[in-house]
């Protein structure tokens, strides 16, 4: 948990706020790292950008607050200290919870620890839902449940290795995924085309999908057990976490196929659009959200690569998870440009947008 000043308050309070959480919690899973605007711990929720009233809901000890660039409330800890932020038109919710911290040490040094657990809430957020009943039984549970959230959902599929699982039916719902299958055209490792793209979550799966405008995708044989970028997120907030998908790259409802198409028409708030540059303030950012770039040269508006936004790692830079060709799978590692998003690095650079589903 993090105060208004960013800074982390003594044991016996963060006990008092979360109980027995820490004492149930799966050590060594992934992470994110406690923020602020940019990462860092609460700094945006104290200068308030907007700072709309708080209220106090009737005997939690919580109370609430609004906030604008985005429209969002955040929900405090009689000690000032953050607890939950929802952000008005997304589903993706971020609560403090037991730390944790990613490594990924086949592909990076680099360590990304967190308490920020990453929800998916039942209804996109609207301002004063948390005056309904079925807020406050669903955040009485969610605050303190140590299940597996976004981000240790979205590691089940490292490419560094995640052990199988299978549902009842004998789908391998988890394990480790790869990128897609080798192209033989191509002969450095590191090329972005050494495995092919165009792997969708039902390759992954091995199974057909009908999806609700009664479109049918086959899965192909050859592409079982990869996701390319796109088709990780869908994976991994579709299938997994229960956000509609969709099999086209149209305006709709639902999570379009491909990368350009869910930052342009995809559910949630658009936090930072394309304007062909590299964004250079990224203090609207918290963890979880969906990050955008444009890697071919000659076109800076076209995005065609997407992943999450983790949130700080231990050198203080801003990282992020995605299923790249150099890695063979989903890495938040630094093979053929590393995972950061400032800098002047390959993925720095081509940076583009920003989506909070």
């Amino acid at each position: 948990m993090y105060d208004e000043a960013g800074h982390r308050p003594g044991r016996a309070t963060r006990r008092a706020v979360l109980g027995t959480i820490a004492s149930v919690a799966a050590a060594g899973i992934a992470g994110g790292c406690a923020w602020d605007r940019l990462g860092r711990g609460g700094g945006d929720d104290r200068a308030g950008a907007g700072a709309g009233p708080v209220s106090r809901a009737g005997g939690s000890g919580h109370t609430f607050e609004r906030l604008s660039a985005p429209d969002r409330t955040l929900v405090r800890a009689a000690d000032g200290g953050t607890l939950a932020t929802f952000t008005d038109g997304a589903r993706t919710a971020v609560l403090t919870g037991p730390t944790r911290t990613f490594s990924e040490p086949r592909t990076t040094t680099a360590t990304v620890t967190t308490d920020v657990w990453v929800r998916v809430l039942p209804h996109e957020w609207q301002r004063g839902m948390e005056r309904t009943a079925w807020f406050k039984g669903w955040f009485t549970r969610t605050l303190g449940d140590t299940s597996p959230d976004v981000f240790a959902v979205a590691f089940e599929y490292s490419s560094a290795g995640a052990p199988d699982k299978h549902d009842a039916a004998g789908v391998r719902y988890a394990g480790t995924a790869h990128y897609g299958p080798r192209d033989r055209g191509v002969s450095d490792p590191l090329d972005f085309g050494y495995h092919s793209e165009r792997s969708d979550f039902y390759d992954y799966l091995g199974i057909p999908w009908t999806f609700p405008d009664g479109t049918r995708a086959l899965p192909e044989k050859a592409r079982y057990g990869d996701v390319d970028c796109s088709g990780f997120q869908r994976l991994v907030w579709g299938y997994r976490m229960g956000i509609p998908l969709r099999g086209t790259n149209t305006e709709g409802a639902g999570l379009p196929r491909r990368a350009f198409a869910i930052a342009a028409h995809g559910p949630g708030r658009l936090l930072i659009p394309v304007t062909g540059e590299a964004p250079t303030d990224l203090s609207i950012l918290q963890p979880g959200d969906l990050v955008f770039f444009s890697i071919i040269k000659e076109r800076p508006k076209l995005i065609d690569h997407c992943g999450m936004y983790l949130g700080l790692d231990d050198r203080g830079r801003p990282r992020f998870y995605s299923s790249r060709s150099a890695a063979n799978g989903p890495t938040m590692g630094d093979l053929s440009g590393h995972s950061l998003l400032d800098g002047t690095d390959f993925y720095a650079r081509g940076f583009r947008a920003a989506r909070r589903l």
